[in-house]
């Protein structure tokens, strides 16, 4: 399980199979390596065309069905990806530098060190006007975090169930708000990645007022923008799997938000 994300730029692959289609197949290649290098950890030598798994989905209606997946099938439908792999080359959206590297996923469960590191990001009073964009948007939005309060219960998607926060003087803001912030208020639009990118640090915070409104509004042009606010979150060998995968997000954000379209989620 995993928050699926991918920015929304158009393109052929896309207009191919779909973004759904797209991500379906890059799920069904990394299934297949993963039970064919289980069965060869095992002394399996067997071709995938004999390779089978059962799989098992909840329909809507609450009704569990499990079938036996063929892993050949798997890689079969994955093989339609191989012909469209051309157009990632160049493309201005492809953030992970790889075939449609305009996805891409943070697993569950978010680790403790990540949420953290979250909170650590946000602004604090010495950081004044961004400090009262977070303090005005947690107030004006409603970013109370009690619609995660039940994923956290159950240890599937975060690994600590207590929950952490930060005291920032005039207000406490804790990681269930910040997942709120982050991912439940439907795709992110171009001007909240903005304030997102300053929210968490991933762009310059030493702004005037008149800078941040700018870069609130996307008023900015691209080439100004990735010239004046070059993304600055850099990989560290102290990072655990979710905060890296946090940042390769950030970086998401800051590509859609240069090429004006949104990110897409699937959380």
């Amino acid at each position: 399980m995993a928050i699926d994300y991918v920015i929304g730029y158009d393109c052929v692959p896309k207009t191919t199979l779909g973004t759904g289609g797209i991500l379906e197949r890059l799920k069904a290649r990394e299934r297949a390596a993963q039970v064919i290098r289980l069965f060869r950890e095992n002394g399996d030598q067997r071709p995938p065309s004999e390779m089978g798994f059962e799989f098992s989905r909840t329909a809507a209606d609450g009704t569990e069905e499990t079938r036996v997946i063929v892993v050949q099938e798997l890689l079969n439908d994955a093989a339609q990806l191989d012909p469209l792999a051309v157009h990632c080359v160049g493309c201005p959206a492809n953030a992970r530098k790889a075939p449609f590297g305009c996805m891409n996923y943070i697993q569950y469960p978010i680790s403790l060190a990540a949420e953290r590191w979250l909170l650590d990001r946000l602004p604090g009073i010495d950081e004044p006007l961004i400090w009262l964009m977070l303090k005005q948007g947690i107030t004006e939005l409603g970013y109370d975090g009690a619609g995660v309060a039940p994923l956290r219960s159950n240890g599937t998607y975060f690994e600590e169930g207590r929950l952490s926060g930060r005291d920032l003087v005039e207000f406490v803001v804790n990681a269930n708000q910040v997942f709120h912030m982050l991912f439940l208020t439907g795709h992110i639009q171009p001007s909240h990645a903005g304030v997102l990118l300053l929210l968490f640090g991933a762009i310059r915070r030493d702004l005037e007022a008149h800078q941040v409104v700018l870069i609130m509004n996307r008023s900015l042009p691209a080439d100004q923008f990735e010239r004046e606010f070059p993304f600055v979150l850099t990989p560290d060998t102290s990072d655990d799997d979710t905060i890296a995968e946090f940042k390769q997000f950030f970086y998401a954000l800051h590509r859609a938000y240069v090429l004006n379209v949104p990110v897409l989620l699937d959380v």
